[in-house]
């Protein structure tokens, strides 16, 4: 028969072990929620943010610097733009046709070859659209048929 003494070792052990288990259990718990009212805590404080940003005045947004980029749309020319706006291409094109060379309006053909370009008709349909793109939002005139000058210019 085992002594009562003995009975109460193996008890207490055993309480220990459960002891034990839920002591680390319960900090495994602890760090848990440690992390979600952290996380708790920045979403209130996004929140916060965002119902304070949208409570004040609308703020006018300065408009953005226009600069060349290449691929970009072709703005419509205003009082005091200058061809640094315009996409690379079109800032070639301006240039070739306000040169000295240009001064009686230029066909397409033409500009490609002092664009240094290969003047097949892949090439100079190409400029061409580039060229009425110019014309259409003010940057250039076609003077005559498929002639173009820059604005401002004036063919003979």
């Amino acid at each position: 028969m085992p002594s009562v003494l003995g009975l109460l070792e193996a008890r207490e052990k055993k309480v220990r072990e459960e002891v034990a288990r839920l002591r680390e259990e319960a900090e495994r718990v602890v760090a848990a929620l440690g992390e979600a009212e952290r996380a708790l805590q920045r979403l209130a404080d996004a929140r916060v943010t965002v119902t304070e940003v949208l409570a004040e005045p609308p703020v006018a947004v300065a408009e953005p610097v226009v600069s060349a980029v290449a691929g970009s749309v072709v703005p419509r020319r205003t009082v005091g733009m200058t061809a640094t706006v315009l996409p690379p291409d079109y800032q070639r094109i301006m240039s070739v046709l306000e040169s000295d060379a240009a001064r009686e309006g230029m066909r397409c053909q033409q500009l490609a070859v002092a664009l240094g370009l290969q003047a097949v008709p892949a090439t100079v349909e190409g400029l061409r659209s580039k060229a009425k793109r110019l014309v259409e939002r003010g940057w250039a005139l076609q003077v005559r048929p498929g002639v173009f000058t820059p604005l401002g210019a004036s063919a003979g």
